[in-house]
């Protein structure tokens, strides 16, 4: 279903957001950003307005409540999306057309799945999730919130990614592990065992990092 919408954090990551949701069928009609040096400026033809204050003057002036936080780093990801359920905002979600998700998975709220993600059967994914482009998640697995799965990443069936994990560009994780919360998971590793909370490994097989 389109929305009219706005999007926070306009960086890179915003344009390739703000693409997705525009195939999609959404109206974005703003971008927001804290950042005082990029207010007055545009991205992709959206006006950027302002930071937190000028979007809570603008929600009120339009009427439009429903947004999506455009940051692929998880922490400021997270905390914006609480600032804005907190002042009475939602969040939406958006789903690239050229992305093939099996019947009945529906990414929770201010989740992005970008052009070539194929999600398969009985997964679940979390909210304020990114499957970046060309990434594959496959059945039976579950993504939990905040998590970030980088472009052309692979999750092969049965794997659990717990919340605020990031899994670098180009990595595979095996089938059936468990990946712990707050894990950062450098680009082009290999997981082929279960990784704790705050783990932080990269390579092929994945090791800790020093």
């Amino acid at each position: 279903m389109s929305e009219r919408i706005f999007l926070f954090g306009a960086s890179g990551h915003c344009k390739v957001v703000l693409d997705a949701a525009r195939r999609q069928g959404h109206v974005v009609e703003a971008v927001f950003d804290d950042n005082p040096a990029l207010a007055g400026k545009e991205l992709m033809g959206r006006p950027i307005i302002g930071g937190r204050e000028a979007l809570l003057q603008w929600s009120r002036q339009t009427g439009i409540v429903h947004g999506l936080v455009a940051i692929g780093q998880n922490g400021p990801r997270e905390a914006v999306a609480r600032w804005l359920l907190e002042s009475g905002m939602a969040l939406a979600s958006v789903v690239h057309p050229h992305a093939v998700l099996a019947d009945g998975i529906l990414p929770g709220p201010g989740s992005v799945v970008m052009a070539g993600v194929v999600i398969n059967t009985d997964t679940a994914i979390g909210g304020n999730v990114i499957i970046n482009t060309g990434a594959t998640v496959d059945h039976d697995c579950v993504v939990d919130d905040l998590v970030h799965i980088g472009p052309g990443c692979h999750l092969c069936g049965g794997v659990r990614v717990g919340p605020g994990t990031l899994i670098g560009a180009g990595s595979t994780v095996i089938p059936g592990l468990t990946i712990g919360r707050n894990v950062l998971i450098g680009a082009g590793s290999t997981v082929i065992r279960d990784l704790p909370d705050g783990a932080r490994v990269a390579g092929s097989p994945a090791r800790a990092l020093p």
